[in-house]
């Protein structure tokens, strides 16, 4: 089960939570500079990172699971939000250009369903961007975020999972390096633990951020056909003939000569 909408809002409400979100739209905002004209969604709980794309992208909104419940995103004047199932999104084919996946792969029971429902509404040269907690990151281990429930990935569970699911990740990014801890000081040296970590290739990282295209030729398997089941050949005694009648002697004698033929190499021998 994913967090509930009020533990979501209340983390990105605190001191961690904004830093949290700062720390992550630096990377998103990077990969997603050119979105002028595209329709850019999020699917989870999004809404944290999309603020930056909303005055420049066609449509901008936010996908949210039944399950975790919806808020009201920018405003209630002009509500963006929607509840979803996310495995039955009800958007048209190829309809989105830009779908960022946010507190929500880790906590799917079905990911790989989830993915191709994603696989579906993205365009045919649409980009995935999930942001999922990592294995060796402490901010899977910690209960004070949302990224602490669920089921974090390595790398290669992350690539191999993309890749069934007919996406090519194409970029690779790593944040929150600095400890899920809501200590002023730590709060302070955030950033420069988190530019430390990125350019010393830290291992740490608490959350992958992949950027993933969609794969438009699905591979194709051949399915084997069963033949039709032919009855065995039987040899027929001379007799036989005899007992079937002459209209049934020439389906008999193709038998009768197998069968003779077999009983000479038999005298041979």
């Amino acid at each position: 089960m994913p967090p509930d909408i009020e533990t979501l809002q209340n983390f990105y409400n605190s001191h961690l939570g904004e830093t949290c979100r700062r720390l992550v739209s630096r990377v998103i905002e990077a990969q997603w500079r050119h979105c002028a004209g595209l329709a850019v969604a999020a699917l989870g709980y999004g809404t944290p990172y999309l603020d930056p794309f909303r005055a420049k992208a066609l449509r901008c909104f936010a996908l949210m699971p039944a399950e975790q419940g919806v808020s009201v995103w920018p405003d209630e004047s002009r509500c963006a939000t929607a509840l979803v199932d996310s495995l039955m999104i009800p958007l048209p084919d190829g309809s989105v250009d830009r779908l960022l996946l946010a507190h929500a792969l880790e906590s799917a029971s079905r990911p790989e369903a989830l993915l191709e429902e994603v696989w579906r509404i993205l365009a045919p040269q649409g980009r995935l961007l999930a942001v999922v907690p990592s294995r060796r990151g402490m901010w899977a281990r910690s209960e004070n975020s949302p990224f602490g429930q669920g089921l974090p990935y390595s790398k290669t569970q992350l690539k191999e999972l993309l890749n069934r699911t007919l996406f090519t990740p194409s970029f690779w990014g790593e944040a929150l390096y600095a400890p899920p801890v809501s200590k002023s000081v730590v709060i302070r040296a955030a950033t420069t633990l988190e530019k430390a970590g990125a350019a010393l290739g830290l291992p740490f990282a608490g959350v992958h951020i992949v950027e993933a295209k969609k794969q438009v030729q699905r591979i194709v398997t051949a399915k084997a056909v069963k033949s039709a089941a032919r009855a065995p050949l039987r040899p027929v005694l001379a007799n036989a003939v005899a007992h079937f009648g002459p209209q049934h002697s020439e389906c008999a004698l193709p038998s009768l000569v197998a069968f003779s033929n077999d009983m000479l190499s038999d005298i041979a021998r």
